[in-house]
């Protein structure tokens, strides 16, 4: 029997309005369409009480971001707006809520650059004052959905008005990522109503050559030059290429789908049962932003999914979010995962940030007719089998059917651009070797999860640029240069300056998973002797330290709370198991435990291996490994893999 989502549990006022389950048509999660718009109603009405008093801003409750009020206004009413697109789209905005947002559209650019309450900013280049780039985009998108009921009520001088202001905004430079796609979303929509020219010509066509730079094959995109791979490759680098082509009809919508059509057959395994998405990269906070990429596969039919299988996905997606509290009971969405968590959330986002959520609910612009909408809820391969897959950009995808659970090892993707130095803080949301989604990383200043460390003079390493170098069916290898950050000016800065260095070191790193484990192979490289070495596994969160269950013996550590269970055990060259608390918690609680291994280095004893695990159901830690100089023996409970780390890592120097 394949367990289904249990009844849904929702607090605070949204309770109120959702209706009544369909366990007949989505047996699995019991949501239909009706879940859908009734969840959009209720954010855009409760979003309508922050409006400014012409509507051209829409300020939420919170902490500002770095850019200040006037571009989270902004970004406010920007994020919803698409929201209310989507709706009108898939003619389901009863409640009229984009009228509201065309008087914003002419109290917004009737004074650019003013100061007052209703005035959007000037965009700069990226910086300072660059931000409105993104919502710009997003504006442009949501006419682009809408143009008869928004664009074409506006009369010819407040057209004139909005395509200045699009048309400064397409001169300035863009951030070297994802961020060159919004120049061209705001020309797509310019020449979709007439008003093309050699500008928006150049800006689309750079955005589609970029692109083509980008691509890294198996439908993965990096998220500009270097190697990052997160959730902006579904919700950015598929999400408005695909769209504009759909929107003009274009060929290239042959090739974009295709390529969307491969990704989705690798990035909808990272979905876990009970719907979270993979926890992993920057800006979580946008939550059902994950879900986008598998609404545009059914928008543009090119999915490797049946629509019942599509809308399982997204609903346990939508289920999982209202049930865990992210949004308040003024219907407001808040800065973090679950509910808020600040320390999980970046300087750049500010109180209307959480609003790409609306990114997630695509799928509302396809008619109530549409299959995505009729289908009933189907299986899904990873309900009965174990799913390993190692991917060309160096990622590992686990997932175990007895739990749902899904882990993703990293070895591939570590954000930094080609001419960025290979030094400075870790990014924890990046820089781990694993990333699921039932914990987080912990941050910057907390013990490290998933992390192999090297520590002198008391600073420990960090991980920072990944060099992938091979991968099996189920294993995949890199190395890193281990940085030892000194933080500055205060201990608790996110940058760093000068530390240790140990310019020769280097760390080699393999990590195999069979079923529920993993056993994680390092080989240190030149790293001098007699310094502490430490390894760590899952963090798993809690609200309160009561809460979480420790067990340590000599050379296994264990940590669970709930269902919950990560463990480490030394196999060869750990000498003691221990935990380490995470103050600052993760996404998932306040309060996080590490599990972790202890060592000292040794000429005589350079390979190090450990077993990991996290699982929901109680796993068998059936796993041995053996060393003989560079070749690693692991042994599961019916197979044996050999490694040979001379012939995987040759060449390196």
């Amino acid at each position: 029997m394949i367990p289904v989502l249990p009844q849904l549990q929702v607090a605070g006022r949204l309770a109120a309005v959702l209706p009544d389950e369909d366990r007949e048509l989505s047996p699995y999660t019991g949501l239909t369409r009706q879940h859908w718009i009734a969840v959009a109603n209720h954010l855009l009405t409760s979003a309508a009480a922050y409006r400014s008093p012409k509507g051209a801003r829409i300020n939420f409750p919170g902490r500002p971001s770095q850019q200040g009020p006037a571009t989270d206004g902004l970004e406010g009413f920007a994020r919803t707006f698409l929201l209310a697109a989507f709706l009108h789209a898939g003619d389901a905005d009863r409640n009229n809520h984009l009228a509201e947002y065309v008087d914003g559209l002419i109290a917004g650019t009737r004074t650019v650059g003013a100061d007052d309450n209703e005035s959007w900013p000037v965009v700069g280049h990226v910086g300072r004052d660059g931000q409105p780039h993104v919502e710009a985009a997003g504006i442009a998108l949501s006419l682009h959905l809408t143009k008869a009921d928004t664009w074409g009520r506006l009369a010819p001088d407040e057209q004139d008005r909005l395509a200045d202001w699009f048309r400064a905004t397409i001169t300035r430079e863009p951030s070297p990522n994802n961020w060159y796609l919004f120049p061209a979303t705001i020309a797509s929509f310019l020449e979709g109503v007439g008003r093309a020219d050699d500008q928006t010509r150049f800006v689309i066509e750079r955005a589609l050559e970029l692109i083509e730079v980008w691509y890294r094959g198996q439908g993965w995109y990096s998220d500009g030059a270097g190697e990052a791979y997160d959730h902006y490759v579904g919700w950015a680098m598929h999400l408005y290429p695909v769209l504009h082509a759909r929107l003009h009809g274009l060929p290239e919508l042959d090739t974009l789908g295709g390529r969307l059509e491969e990704f989705l057959q690798t990035f909808t395994r990272t979905f876990d049962r009970n719907g979270s998405p993979l926890y992993y990269g920057r800006s979580m906070t946008y939550r059902t932003a994950t879900l986008a990429a598998v609404a545009l596969g059914e928008a543009v039919d090119r999915t490797p999914l049946t629509s019942g299988q599509s809308r399982r996905i997204l609903s346990a997606g939508l289920r999982y979010f209202l049930e865990h509290g992210s949004i308040t009971d003024n219907g407001v969405l808040s800065l973090g995962w679950h509910g808020e968590h600040l320390p999980t959330v970046q300087r750049y986002s500010g109180p209307g940030s959480p609003y790409w959520a609306s990114k997630g609910f695509l799928a509302l612009m396809l008619p109530a007719d549409h299959p995505v909408w009729t289908a009933t809820e189907t299986e899904l391969p990873g309900d009965t089998a174990d799913y390993t897959r190692a991917l060309d950009v160096g990622l590992l995808i686990q997932s175990t059917a007895a739990d749902g659970l899904v882990r993703v090892h990293n070895h591939g993707s570590d954000h930094l651009k080609t001419d960025a130095a290979d030094s400075g803080a870790p990014d924890p949301l990046y820089a781990r070797f694993g990333y699921s989604t039932r914990t987080g990383p912990t941050s910057l200043h907390d013990p490290a999860d998933n992390d192999i460390q090297v520590g002198i003079r008391r600073v420990w390493s960090a991980r920072r640029r990944i060099h992938r170098v091979a991968a099996g069916e189920n294993w995949v290898a890199s190395w890193h240069a281990p940085r030892f950050p000194r933080f500055s000016p205060w201990g608790a800065s996110d940058t760093s300056d000068g530390g240790p260095v140990l310019p020769s070191a280097r760390i080699e790193s393999l990590t195999v998973v069979r079923g529920a484990l993993e056993v994680r192979i390092n080989r240190l490289v030149r790293i001098p002797p007699d310094l502490p070495v430490r390894f760590s596994g899952w963090a798993v969160a809690a609200p309160h330290p009561g809460v979480v269950d420790v067990r340590v013996e000599r050379a296994t550590g264990v940590v669970a709370t709930g269902e919950l269970r990560s463990a480490v055990a030394g196999l060869h060259g750990w000498e003691t198991a221990g935990t380490s608390s995470a103050s600052y918690g993760t996404a998932y609680g306040e309060w996080a435990v590490v599990p972790e291994l202890l060592g000292t280095t040794s000429p005589d004893r350079t390979v190090y291996v450990a077993m990991a695990s996290l699982s929901g159901v109680p796993v068998e830690d059936s796993v041995a490994g053996t060393v003989d100089r560079g070749v690693v023996t692991v042994e599961w409970d019916d197979t044996r893999q050999v490694f040979d780390l001379d012939s995987i890592f040759a060449g390196i120097r």
